[in-house]
Order: C-alpha cells, then sequence, then structure tokens
C-alpha cells in the first residue's frame, strides 16, 4: 500500500493507472516506466532512482506490481490513505490529492509546464505543444529526478540512489 501511494505522489500518475502497472511495464536497462494511460494508451515517464528503489524492494506474487492477497491487484488504497492523513494531521487528504499535490510541488522547482503535463498523462494545452514539442524520456528524466529529489528533501527522507550500473543487474 505505501509502495502505491509514494508512486502516485512521485509520478502525479492516476491512481488507476498506478494500480494497474504490471512487472512488464518496467524496464530497468533505460529506467522507463510505461503507464497504461487513459488519455493516449500508453506513456512511458523516467522510473526514478528512489521510486525505483521501493518498486524493485517489493516481492514479485504477481504480474501486479502493487499486489494483495492471493496476489491480485490492490483494489484502492483509500483506507491506508485515509489512516496515513489521521497519523500526519491531514483531514480529507485523497488519492487524487495526491496527484494533485505532484502537480503543485512542481511550481517549486519552475520545471516546465509541458514536461509535468507530460509526466502526468495530460493532454497538450497549446499547438506548440502537440506539434513541435519531442520530450524523450531521458530529458524527461532531468527534470523527474529533480523533482523526485526535492520531495524527498521536503519530507526529511535521506535517500542515497545505488548507481545505475547495479540497477542493471
Amino acid at each position: 500500500m505505501a509502495a502505491s501511494l509514494q508512486t502516485i505522489l512521485l509520478t502525479g500518475a492516476r491512481p488507476g493507472e498506478v494500480l494497474s502497472i504490471k512487472w512488464e511495464d518496467i524496464n530497468l536497462r533505460w529506467r522507463g516506466l510505461t503507464i497504461k494511460d487513459k488519455v493516449e494508451g500508453n506513456r512511458t515517464i523516467p522510473l526514478t532512482p528512489y521510486l525505483s528503489q521501493i518498486i524493485q524492494a517489493l516481492p514479485k506474487k504477481s504480474e501486479w506490481v502493487f499486489s494483495g492477497a492471493g496476489g491480485r491487484p490492490i483494489s484502492s488504497p483509500n483506507h491506508a490513505l485515509s489512516a496515513v492523513g489521521q497519523i500526519v494531521g491531514i483531514d480529507g487528504l485523497t488519492l487524487h490529492g495526491l496527484r494533485r499535490s505532484f502537480r503543485s510541488l512542481t511550481e517549486w522547482l519552475e520545471v516546465p509546464a509541458g514536461v509535468v503535463a507530460q509526466i502526468m498523462g495530460h493532454k497538450p494545452s497549446a499547438t506548440a505543444e502537440k506539434h513541435y514539442t519531442i520530450r524523450p524520456l531521458d530529458l524527461l528524466r532531468v527534470h523527474h529526478e529533480k523533482i523526485e529529489e526535492w520531495i524527498l528533501e521536503q519530507a526529511a527522507l535521506s535517500f542515497q540512489p545505488v548507481p545505475a550500473l547495479k540497477l542493471l543487474a
């Protein structure tokens, strides 16, 4: 449950998109995460260092990354999120609120809006974005890793990334 909630916050993905991630959607070699997108079908976003370690530490019970009892995918981490909200003193904390938080927190880093929209799976809002702007995975990674690093810093979470070569092993 905790891993799925952190994934929603650190990717800005829709809760249903996160809960439908399968092991085959994770590419450790190219550090990418393919998400079944409700808008475009699929989108591939960077698999950031902290998120990569969280996911790799999960047991492989089934084809689903976030699986519960019997290997079935988690249906909804709402109850877990409510408990977290009570512990930290945030009333009304929602799964979609985690997604909104990702977007809001990127403002502190002045990440280009188009980069954030592409990571989150929003449709491009301007003609130039739709037809002229191409952002490969490595360009998204530059910004997404800064976002993750800053969120972890604000949460006072100490994290030392594993060197990329070890991720391939």
